[in-house]
């Protein structure tokens, strides 16, 4: 295997698929990335065997020369050393090439580095996937779909499914869940799909993450396939595979009250910020705050802690109707929800001090956020 490429393009494709290469594994080979040489490009990929990831770099694009390749052939070198080596190669161009049995040579300008390479035949293959039905999203809703739901999966293992966001696609609506049964965050989006067929399913939350950072904020459409085990994003020069978890997501339905005792329309900011400042003194490991109405439209933002001090502040609210209410909640899932949600003004909608409560942008219903309010005695 030899070929001359373009630096730039080498130095981002491999910290792509870096984000699926293992760190820990009882399979040696995972540790590396492998490097194909075709006739059409070269080709680079990670895996941890939950995730994999392969990013393409062609020959040329947009009439840039990007790869040239002299010799065809693959090789798997050890990602954490070769990620290094290729971030601080002092040209534009580097030489990477396969001598006798897996010695590979990588030159740029006056620097040659030699990397003992290991078999590329040992590397697991990626999952065959059958490309029938495809769901199409526009690659910056995928982004905010995943923003606005993955922060609430649960980040314990004692119920492994809640790790995941539920996705499940009927009659051409996506419904993304995620809850760590204290709090719940739903996002619905319309998706374009060649099939009737409806899918549900459990995405890690931790690939979700993994490729949001990937993928551009751009509108270019992600070709989504989903099979009984492995789901695939297809973006532009990239393939995103992640395994599924097994098992029912619990029915979360039930959970998202349908009547409600006292609604709140305020100013998201405003209303953010008070409860980042209630947040600094906020009470104990779930940093709890207090919620008041006060008359006439008023919100009182608060929180003690005995030993360190109190924080008291009152935020104008748009709009209170309903009963008088007083609730404390954990700070952080509130600051989570708030930032998720788009709009300049929020409605909570709460059915009384010990029942989970709604939040939603005003003028919005394809999101909400469920938080379960925190006792205090």
């Amino acid at each position: 295997m030899k070929f001359i490429i373009q630096r730039d393009r080498l130095v981002q494709s491999v910290q792509d698929v870096m984000k699926a290469v293992a760190s820990r594994t009882t399979i040696p080979i995972l540790t590396g990335i492998k490097i194909s040489a075709t006739n059409e490009g070269v080709i680079l990929t990670g895996s941890d065997s939950d995730i994999s990831i392969e990013s393409f770099i062609p020959l040329e694009e947009e009439g840039d020369e990007l790869v040239e390749i002299k010799r065809t052939g693959s090789i798997v070198l050890q990602a954490r050393f070769f990620n290094e080596i290729v971030k601080k190669l002092p040209m534009d161009s580097v030489e990477i090439s396969v001598e006798n049995g897996f010695q590979t040579i990588i030159k740029s300008g006056k620097a040659e580095f030699n990397l003992n390479g290991l078999d590329p035949e040992e590397y697991p293959h990626l999952p065959q996937i059958e490309e029938e039905n495809i769901i199409k999203l526009p690659t910056d809703l995928l982004k905010a779909l995943i923003r606005q739901t993955v922060f609430a999966v649960s980040t314990s293992e004692t119920r492994p499914i809640l790790t995941g966001v539920n996705w499940k696609i009927e009659n051409g609506e996506l419904t993304c869940t995620a809850t760590d049964s204290h709090r719940l965050a739903m996002r619905k989006a319309k998706v374009k799909t060649d099939s009737q067929g409806s899918y549900n399913v459990v995405i890690p939350g931790k690939s979700l993450n993994e490729l949001s950072k990937i993928l551009d904020e751009t509108q270019d459409p992600v070709d989504i396939v989903i099979t009984e085990n492995q789901i695939l994003f297809k973006a532009k020069h990239l393939l995103f595979f992640s395994r599924l978890l097994e098992g029912n997501y619990p029915d979360t339905s039930r959970l998202i009250p349908n009547e409600s005792k006292t609604d709140v329309i305020i100013n998201t900011k405003e209303f953010l910020q008070a409860i980042v400042r209630a947040s600094l003194l906020g009470e104990g490991k779930n940093n709890v705050v207090k919620l008041s109405t006060i008359e006439p439209n008023f919100v009182e933002i608060s929180s003690n802690t005995p030993e360190i001090g109190k924080v008291v502040e009152e935020v104008q609210a748009e709009s209170i109707e309903g009963e008088e209410l007083t609730i404390s909640f954990n700070a952080k899932f509130m600051m989570d929800a708030l930032r998720a949600l788009e709009g300049t003004d929020i409605q909570i909608s709460f059915t009384g001090a010990m029942r989970p409560f709604l939040i939603k942008s005003q003028n919005d219903d394809s999101m909400l956020q469920l938080i379960l309010p925190v006792r205090t005695y």
